[in-house]
C-alpha cells in the first residue's frame, strides 16, 4: 500500500504496521508519517500508511 489513508478506532501501530507493511517493528514509520510518538491509539483516528519497502527495518525511533 502507498500512501494510502485508513481510518483505526483504538489498538496500536504494532498491528497495523503487521497488517499493512508486513512487519510489526515498522509502526515507527507509520508513528512519523503522521507526527504520532506513541505506538497506542485513542479513539478514532486516520492515519496515512507509509509505502511498502521490505528494506526497511522498525524498532525504536531517534527522538
Amino acid at each position: 500500500m502507498s500512501g494510502s489513508t485508513i481510518t483505526a478506532i483504538g489498538g496500536n501501530l504494532f498491528a497495523l504496521a503487521a497488517q499493512y507493511l508486513g512487519d510489526a517493528t515498522q509502526w515507527v514509520r507509520i508513528a512519523q508519517t503522521n507526527g504520532l510518538s506513541d505506538p497506542f491509539l485513542v479513539g478514532q483516528i486516520n492515519l496515512v500508511l507509509p509505502t511498502v519497502d521490505p528494506n526497511v527495518g522498525g524498532g525504536v525511533p531517534n527522538v
